[in-house]
């Protein structure tokens, strides 16, 4: 028998972990699923200092971890699955898991993004061999080492910060000559003696037999090539909204965020999105945790509604 809830969230991020606070508080039983690490990709960040709260910062794992403490004290239930499938059949939403079906009155979805990947020759081929995603996960193997960073934005300049604590040089490669990151990781990145700059280019292949071993660039001004000889490379250029499984259940903009109104109202009646999963997303926790607020009301007003 499938057991039934009258919530289910999909993805443990801030958006949907604060969605749960709400819906928690509210006596409604409620669900959970994740497949990664609860706290979602903000558990990757080593510091974070503009979540309101925390003056000195604090660490995203630890994060990640008091706001699931957090929604758990008010009794959510938490699923360490991944979501192969969504079924809507009239105002029942099936939920399809690698660890069983459930199902619900109130789906809220906030399954964020997945890496965007370059997309060039060797990525793949070395990934886990010196091409990661997540410096904060794999830094501490380039000790001494001479790694790079591909993107400009602040998870790229993030990373490259966090990097310069164990490499012995961090190259940027960044496909124009400014960058997109806040200011003040700016002015932190220029400042610092490790980090230095491949301004106006774009990767061509990740070059290694094996293991990584160096970066072919290309200017995208001149076309001249060079070859960047170093050991590690992490991308960061930005992400991907991981909305697979709702695509003909929801509508989708064509790069597959999730059409979403004010209240965070899907197209179909009692699905919500939040977070980096829905069109429009500013791509910030506490911004993500604003969402997964006003989806978890919108949801509860849904079910009172829908309560004789």
């Amino acid at each position: 028998m499938v057991e039934k809830y009258p919530v289910i969230i999909l993805g443990g991020g801030p958006a949907g972990l604060t969605a749960a606070i709400y819906t928690c508080r509210s006596q409604l039983k409620t669900l959970l699923v994740d497949h990664g690490l609860v706290g979602g990709q903000i558990t990757l960040a080593d510091r974070v200092e503009n979540f309101p709260g925390f003056p000195q910062g604090i660490n995203g794992m630890e994060l990640g971890e008091l706001v699931h403490q957090q929604a758990s004290q008010f009794g959510l239930e938490t699923l360490p699955a991944e979501v192969t499938e969504v079924v809507a059949s009239g105002d029942v939403f099936t939920v399809r898991t690698s660890n069983g079906d459930f199902r619900c009155s109130a789906l809220i979805v906030a399954l964020g993004a997945d890496h965007q990947k370059l997309g060039v020759p060797g990525e793949e081929e070395l990934l886990g061999r010196g091409v990661s995603y997540c410096a904060n996960c794999d830094g501490a193997f380039f000790q001494g080492k001479e790694v790079a960073v591909v993107g400009g934005g602040n998870s790229a300049v993030s990373d490259a910060l966090f990097l310069t604590k164990m490499a012995k040089k961090v190259h940027v490669v960044h496909r124009r000559h400014q960058l997109r990151a806040e200011a003040i990781l700016q002015e932190q990145a220029m400042a610092s003696p490790r980090i230095e700059f491949v301004w106006d280019s774009v990767v061509e292949r990740v070059e290694g037999d094996g293991v990584v071993s160096g970066l072919r660039t290309r200017r995208v001004d001149t076309g001249e090539t060079s070859l960047l000889p170093l050991s590690g490379v992490f991308v960061a250029v930005g992400s991907v909204p991981a909305t697979r499984t709702l695509k003909g259940v929801v509508d989708l903009t064509p790069q597959g965020h999730i059409v979403t109104g004010h209240m965070m109202e899907t197209s179909r009646p009692g699905i919500f999105a939040c977070g980096e999963a829905r069109q429009h997303a500013v791509r910030q926790a506490i911004a993500s945790a604003g969402d997964g607020c006003t989806a978890a009301i919108a949801a509860i007003r849904y079910l009172q509604e829908q309560t004789p």
